[in-house]
């Protein structure tokens, strides 16, 4: 007992020099110049050149083992590594899926060949990926792909188009769900590509959103020949392996922390604690953080013992996204200024979570949806 007590006490140490490390460099990379703070950094703060510098520090691919150079790093300590770039609000988005997502599916699903092909490149800040899961007028119903991928003597030609692709203008590949066969059960037929980018049946178009940036995208393949190599997993198979990926995409601390740098701002402004009231609701805030942070955190726990989170997964979704819209309507109500792009860290901090909140419940699932799976989890 003695021994697991002693070795716990030295994990802990190590996660907390962990956080501490990160947590100096990050601040010497703002009062450097190398990024401004911003909320919701992680789908926004698209900059390769921020993500590679993380990549030679080794905090890029963190789970990756060595034997595809990676740093073999464990679960949790990705955890804090992400929750301290979440807090600074720093611009991680280029790297953001191909991490957070690919790493996992790709050693999960992929191929020996895939997994020395794409792993590496993640690790090193190379290869940046995009997902292409949702489309035109299917809204959260993932299982209505119309997408098709036929097979052909070399390969495979796969035609649809797909919306709110995140940052596919800097990826150099893509994951695409499509259609390969036919069945009576909506959620069969269904598999997974990788897509080398760029290609030249694959357009990107941007979609520009209310705030001028450009984060989001079409992404349109017309007839697109991809090896046959390019079968992520297993033909048939894509609907078991996307939910899989949706377990890392919805329970991350991204989730709770995306607007944690407003949080922060405010926390800071001596009127915040002068008002009794927004003292107040401050506490409240801080509170149902830590609550999240603690299911967000069981879920790290659970991913990194071979578990299937998914039905937490999804509740720490719902409840996060809702919580980062009332920090922001929160915010907005006792700091009396109004969101201004081009006024002082506070003020562009509230700007840029105002023009970004509408989308916290819609990405990565609704919380209709959300809440749909774990009804029927209940219910089972």
């Amino acid at each position: 007992m003695e021994l697991t007590i002693a070795a716990r006490g030295d994990q802990l140490k190590a996660l907390s020099d962990l956080r501490l490390e990160v947590r100096r460099y990050l601040e010497s990379e703002i009062d450097d110049g190398g990024f401004v703070p911003q909320a919701d950094a992680w789908l926004s703060g698209i900059d390769p050149s921020f993500s590679r510098r993380l990549a030679q520090r080794g905090w890029v691919g963190m789970t990756v083992p060595a034997e595809y150079r990676g740093p073999g790093r464990s679960e949790l300590e990705r955890f804090v590594v992400t929750e301290e770039l979440l807090a600074a609000g720093a611009p991680v988005a280029a790297h953001w899926i191909a991490d957070r997502q690919m790493v996992p599916g790709i050693l999960r699903n992929g191929s020996e060949q895939q997994r020395r092909k794409y792993l590496p490149g993640i690790v090193e800040g190379r290869r940046f990926f995009g997902i292409g899961m949702s489309e035109p007028e299917s809204g959260s119903d993932l299982a209505s792909v119309r997408t098709r991928a036929r097979e052909v003597a070399d390969g495979w030609v796969v035609t649809g188009t797909k919306l709110w692709t995140s940052s596919a203008h800097v990826a150099t590949n893509l994951v695409v769900l499509a259609r390969t066969d036919d069945t009576e059960d909506r959620h069969g037929g269904l598999s997974q590509f990788v897509v080398d980018l760029p290609h030249p049946q694959v357009q990107v178009l941007p979609i520009i959103t209310i705030d001028g940036g450009h984060h989001f995208n079409e992404i349109v393949l017309d007839d697109a020949l991809l090896p046959a190599a390019a079968l992520l997993g297993q033909r048939g198979q894509g609907w078991r392996q996307v939910v899989g990926e949706l377990a890392n995409e919805r329970s991350g601390p991204e989730r709770i922390l995306s607007t944690l740098p407003l949080l922060r701002a405010w926390a800071a402004r001596t009127d915040t604690w002068t008002d009794p009231a927004a003292r107040l609701a401050l506490g409240r805030l801080v509170a149902r953080m830590a609550m999240l942070r603690q299911m967000s955190l069981g879920i790290a726990v659970q991913l990194s013992g071979g578990q299937d989170p998914s039905v937490t997964a999804a509740m720490v979704k719902d409840l996060g996204t809702v919580f980062e819209s009332e920090v922001v309507e929160t915010v907005r109500a006792f700091a009396h200024v109004e969101p201004d792009v081009s006024g002082d860290q506070f003020d562009r901090l509230l700007a840029n979570a105002v023009l970004h909140t509408p989308a916290f419940t819609l990405r990565g699932g609704t919380n209709e949806v959300l809440r749909s799976v774990v009804a029927k989890a209940a219910q089972a």
